[in-house]
């Protein structure tokens, strides 16, 4: 069965085509139904559960009328209102991120800059926990456990028959903070190396010695799949996110990720340098 992500990415992505076959620009579908663009937008890439009648409502718009495509249609809008796994833990987590968590299952390649820190897929229970810890609102430790097997459960997407390429450029400023202490950071980074080993899994160490780069002050995902076009960059803040699906925008951040390839460690040269690291550099004065 497909996640509920998928489904609505697919409903989207077949609403898409539709309107621009009837000719339509997203501004005009949004003016017809007294929707925002924004509105239009977030329903072609699969961000919003749909009503029934907003489905209706775009298929007559786009001259929809034979009962078939009318009942295929309002059945994949009705499948793609199901609860994903992650909607046990909506209470403790925002809306926003809920997407993100549904996004990142359904990908096939994720490729991943982060400045400050390990991305959560790559992060074991100690790091994870000491990053609740010091969040800027108080939680009582039940809940930290809870978030922390949240992360945990996220990182199930490793172990399906096709996990996603993942291609992770870290900053060495993520590996030089010592989150959770030495001895979390040193199993944290063999973690890494072990991660690193497997097939779908490259990770790269963006030294200080590289230089100015042209993302110096932001971090990014981008999320490719396979059963829709169009990939997505993720962009966190501390309280949202930004979602980019402008063609010209998401390859601009192509080009910055092969830069940031280009200018990092090569993998097997990450690979070593964290081992080292692991070994001795948290708290052996290394």
């Amino acid at each position: 069965m497909d996640s509920p992500t998928v489904l609505r990415r697919r409903l989207g992505s077949e609403l898409r085509r539709l309107r621009e076959r009837a000719g339509l620009q997203a501004k005009e579908t949004a003016g017809a139904l007294g929707f925002s663009p924004a509105k239009v937008s977030r329903i072609e890439s699969g961000r919003i559960t749909l009503k029934e009648t907003d489905v209706r409502a775009l298929l007559e718009l786009y001259g929809v009328t034979d009962e078939t495509d009318l009942r295929q249609f309002i059945s994949l809008a009705r499948q793609s209102t199901q609860r994903g796994w992650w909607h046990d833990y909506g209470d403790a987590l925002p809306e926003w991120f809920q997407t993100y968590v549904g996004l990142e299952g359904d990908a096939s390649r994720i490729r991943a800059y982060e400045t400050e820190l390990i991305p959560g897929i790559l992060q074991i229970p100690d790091y994870a926990r000491a990053m609740f810890r010091i969040s800027p609102s108080a939680q009582p430790e039940d809940e930290i456990e809870r978030r922390v097997k949240f992360r945990m459960q996220r990182q199930e997407i490793f172990h399906r028959p096709d996990p996603p390429a993942v291609h992770a450029i870290l900053s060495e400023a993520a590996f030089r903070r010592p989150v959770g202490g030495p001895d979390v950071m040193s199993a944290q980074v063999q973690n890494l190396v072990e991660l690193a080993e497997r097939p779908h899994i490259t990770i790269q160490v963006l030294p200080f010695t590289a230089g100015t780069h042209p993302s110096m002050s932001m971090a990014f995902h981008i999320l490719s799949f396979s059963d829709v076009p169009g990939d997505i960059v993720y962009v966190e803040a501390l309280t949202s996110s930004l979602y980019i699906e402008k063609e010209s925008d998401i390859a601009r951040h192509e080009l910055v990720f092969e830069q940031l390839v280009a200018s990092a460690m090569t993998p097997g040269q990450s690979v070593s340098w964290m081992h080292e690291l692991a070994m001795e550099g948290y708290g052996h004065g290394g």
